[in-house]
């Protein structure tokens, strides 16, 4: 596809530096980030007001330090709880499998039941406050032309599925780069004809959440999934305020009797005797579950996230997270690039980093995906045995980054801590206090136990400084310049259990190298620059449209 002039004028096109169409969790986290980059963004989504229901129930800690760089994260959870173990159970109630969600990570719990809603929200208001975004809701796009220079896009107000008459003229845009995080049947996807592999497990579950009327007590403030072979079913909190329930639709069963809602009440309360007088239904419907991939998440200038590029089975709470961390990659990336202090090469990393990430989470989601759908008595009962000999390896670590921006060894290894979450404590700076990216800036970060800087030559600080990396020095001696106070020991615990006296982290909180003797840091100052596909502030235009925060 190209932008090839025609016989007749094309319509005069908006000109924007990214367009991203696309306006759930991914969508929102990369047009905040953008925005406050500096660059003109505009936003095509094709529903007009917001769902306004939670469909996501769960993040991370590390996902909820992405909503802390989106938006007002303490107004995004403030309906919000930390999530204790998540059971799988069979019918007779015996336990299967344990996943400790309990702990911190990044500053936040380490699960957290949420209210999406308050989430969505929080980010558009700090998206919506810059100047240089523009969202379009109830806009829908039409084509999607490009070439070496940029994307041509067509939209039109969308007036609703039941209505294919378009009664407003389109309005054309030109965006250097597009994002296309417009969900499962993203039409960004089917405009560049990237077929999806499909890895099975299809399956339909009826979805009851609901607000409670009454505490419904302990049990229900747990996340559990019955696996009984009858018909699989599971509930879990939705915040402090509301709870989900849902049960497996089985083979052959309708989805319309399913979908009935007196159908729903007379399951609650034969299951777990609970009516209309203890809650109020919110969303009662059947959807279904897929384990999608697409082949590629690239097509020049256009880039898949989230729900476009991949959707996977809900067990692992990760389907929403890992497209928040789709578009925190993408955002800072693309700043480096359209700034020009990066070489477009850099982009490559953007898959090269998300799909093995990605692949390895929606694995772990497919596993215990078959565990919960099992039907087969039989297998079941193999299933339980096993889990009872304890046959069946342990669920595997949580998947870090191993390729793309990560400074590896000179033998190719990586330290254990590289590509894994930073950890983010509360600090303090001078009379400021508060969670450390709130108080030092949101960045690529340099964390030392002393000062840095004079091991650093010209060229590595003025790399430092054009890349806004904010320094920051673990100490109380208030003579060091960036130094800043721990008060609950997060960042040295951290350093101390891998060795290190100094690292670097990402915009997007990834940990990219650290050194246990700070004489080696140089090295690692050069590594980034190599790895970034580094041009400098001389080819950038003075940073002309972004927003990177000086050396503090």
């Amino acid at each position: 596809m190209s932008i090839n002039p025609k016989q007749t004028p094309e319509p005069a096109a908006e000109i924007f530096d990214v367009a991203v169409i696309g306006y759930g969790p991914t969508g929102l986290v990369a047009a905040s980030l953008l925005g406050e980059a500096g660059y003109k963004v505009v936003v095509i989504e094709r529903w007009p007001t917001p769902y306004g229901l939670p469909r996501l129930t769960h993040i991370d800690g590390e996902t909820a330090r992405i909503v802390q760089a989106c938006g007002d994260v303490d107004q995004a959870l403030r309906d919000a709880c930390g999530l204790g173990p998540y059971q799988y159970r069979n019918a007779d109630d015996e336990l299967l499998i344990e996943l400790d969600w309990t702990g911190h990570a990044c500053g936040f719990p380490a699960h957290i039941s949420i209210y999406q809603p308050d989430i969505e929200d929080a980010i558009h208001q700090r998206a919506a406050s810059f100047p240089g975004v523009e969202i379009l809701r109830g806009w829908e796009a039409e084509t999607l032309r490009q070439d070496e220079d940029g994307v041509r896009i067509s939209a039109h107000l969308w007036r609703g599925a039941q209505d294919s008459q378009w009664t407003t003229p389109s309005r054309e845009f030109i965006a250097k780069y597009v994002i296309g995080a417009d969900g499962a049947n993203s039409f960004v996807r089917r405009s560049l004809c990237i077929e999806r592999d499909d890895f099975g497990q299809n399956e339909r579950w009826l979805n009851l959440d609901s607000e409670n009327k009454r505490d419904l007590g302990e049990k229900f403030s747990l996340t559990t999934i019955y696996c009984d072979p009858a018909r699989a079913h599971m509930y879990m909190p939705i915040g402090t305020r509301r709870t989900r329930f849902e049960l497996r639709v089985l083979p052959g069963e309708d989805t319309a009797y399913w979908e009935d809602e007196a159908v729903g009440w007379r399951w609650l309360k034969e299951q777990h005797g609970l009516g209309p007088e203890d809650m109020r239904l919110l969303r009662h419907v059947v959807y279904t579950f897929e384990t999608r991939m697409a082949h590629r998440w690239r097509d020049g200038r256009i880039f898949l996230a989230g729900d476009a590029a991949h959707t996977m089975m809900p067990y692992m709470g990760q389907g929403a997270c890992s497209g928040m961390r789709d578009g925190i990659n993408l955002a800072w990336k693309l700043d480096l690039v359209l700034s020009g202090r990066s070489a477009p090469g850099l982009l490559d990393t953007y898959e090269e980093e998300r799909r093995p990430h990605v692949s390895k989470i929606m694995e772990m989601a497919r596993f215990l995906g078959k565990v919960a759908n099992e039907d087969d008595p039989q297998k079941v009962a193999e299933r339980d045995a096993a889990f009872r000999a304890r046959s069946i390896p342990p669920m595997p670590p949580f998947p870090r980054l191993e390729a793309g921006i990560v400074h590896a060894e000179v033998d190719g290894s990586l330290l254990p801590a590289i590509g894994t979450p930073a950890p983010q404590g509360r600090v303090r700076k001078g009379e400021v206090e508060g969670r450390l990216d709130d108080v030092v800036g949101h960045g690529f970060l340099l964390i030392a136990l002393d000062d840095p800087l004079r091991y650093l030559d010209e060229g590595q600080l003025g790399f430092l400084e054009q890349l806004g990396c904010h320094i920051v020095v673990l100490s109380d001696a208030a003579s060091i310049p960036g130094a800043v106070v721990e008060l609950n020991g997060a960042q040295a615990a951290f350093m101390r259990a891998h060795g290190m006296q100094a690292y670097i982290s990402r915009p997007d909180f990834a940990v990219f190298g650290g050194v246990s003797d700070l004489a080696h840091l140089p090295g690692l100052v050069d590594s980034l620059r190599q790895k970034l596909h580094w041009r400098g502030a001389a080819q950038s235009s003075m940073l002309a449209g972004t927003s990177a925060a000086a050396v503090s």
